[in-house]
C-alpha cells in the first residue's frame, strides 16, 4: 500500500500499494495455507492468461483504467492526468526509463498500487517476501475466526518493512487484509483495514471486486468494474461474473 508521495492522484487515494511489481514466475516456497489461497485465486493457471482488464476506483474520488498483458508486462492506460484531461497511453514496463515522467512518476505507481489491489494473493506466492502462518485469528473488522497469514517485504520496492496480514477463510478466499506502513508519510495513511467481498471469477481467475474499509479511522471504499481475462490463443475476453 506504500504509494509515492510525489504522486498527486495517489494521494487522493492514499490507500494503495505500491511495490516493484516483480515478473510473474513460478511460485516461492510459502506455508500451505497461504499457497492454496494462491491456488483458489488461480495461481497454477495464470499461464493461461494473455490479458487482464480492470477498471480501478477510489468511491467518490478517482478512477483508472487498465490492461496488462503479463507475458509481456505490457500495460495500457486509460484515466486522467493531474490536469483532469483524458489520457490513453501504451507502454512496456521493461522499458519505462524510456517512457515520459507522466508514466514514470504517475501512471505506473498507479498502474502497481491497482493491480496489487486485484491481484494480492498471487503476488504472496511470486513476489518473495518474508510468509508466515499464524494460525486462526479473529478478523479486524468483522470479528470472525479465519487463517492468518503475515506477509512482510524486508527490502525492495518503495517502503521495505510495509506488512500486510491476510485474513483467509474456509474456502481459501481472503475476507479481510490489513496493512501496516512502516515509515510514516505525511498526508498517507499508516493503517489500512479493508474487507475482500463480491467475488467473481473470470477464466481461471478469481477476483474480489468490492473493498470497503477504514483508513487510519476513516471510511473509503475501492471497487473493480469491467473486470474481463483473455486467454491465449483467444480473440475473446471473458467477463467476471
Amino acid at each position: 500500500m506504500p504509494v509515492l508521495s510525489r504522486f498527486d492522484l495517489m494521494r487522493l487515494s492514499a490507500i494503495g500499494m505500491l511495490l516493484i511489481l516483480p515478473a510473474v514466475s513460478g511460485a516461492q516456497q510459502i506455508p500451505p495455507v497461504a499457497e492454496q489461497m494462491a491456488k483458489t485465486f488461480g495461481l497454477d493457471s495464470f499461464g493461461q492468461v494473455e490479458a487482464i482488464r480492470y477498471t480501478w476506483t477510489v468511491e467518490g474520488r478517482l478512477s483508472r483504467t487498465w490492461e496488462w498483458k503479463p507475458k509481456t508486462d505490457t500495460v495500457t492506460y486509460e484515466g486522467k492526468d493531474k490536469e483532469g484531461k483524458p489520457v490513453k497511453v501504451t507502454y512496456q514496463r521493461s522499458q519505462i526509463d524510456s517512457q515520459s515522467d507522466a508514466v514514470k512518476n504517475e501512471i505506473d505507481p498507479g498502474f502497481v498500487n491497482d493491480q496489487y489491489w486485484l491481484l494480492l494473493p498471487l503476488h504472496v506466492a511470486w513476489d518473495g517476501a518474508k510468509v508466515t502462518d499464524e494460525g486462526k485469528q479473529a478478523t479486524p473488522l468483522g470479528n470472525t475466526s479465519a487463517e492468518h497469514i503475515v506477509v512482510k517485504y524486508a527490502a525492495g520496492g518503495y517502503s521495505p518493512g510495509d506488512t500486510w496480514e491476510i485474513y483467509v477463510g474456509p474456502d481459501k478466499r481472503v475476507v479481510e487484509m490489513r496493512y501496516h506502513r512502516a515509515v510514516a508519510v505525511a498526508g498517507l495513511p499508516n493503517l489500512v483495514t479493508a474487507t475482500w467481498t463480491g467475488y467473481k471469477k473470470a477464466g481461471p481467475l478469481l477476483f474480489s471486486t468490492d473493498h470497503p474499509g477504514v483508513a487510519d479511522g476513516q471510511p473509503f471504499r475501492i471497487f473493480f468494474s469491467d473486470v474481463a481475462v483473455k486467454l491465449t490463443g483467444s480473440k475473446d475476453w471473458i467477463s467476471a461474473q
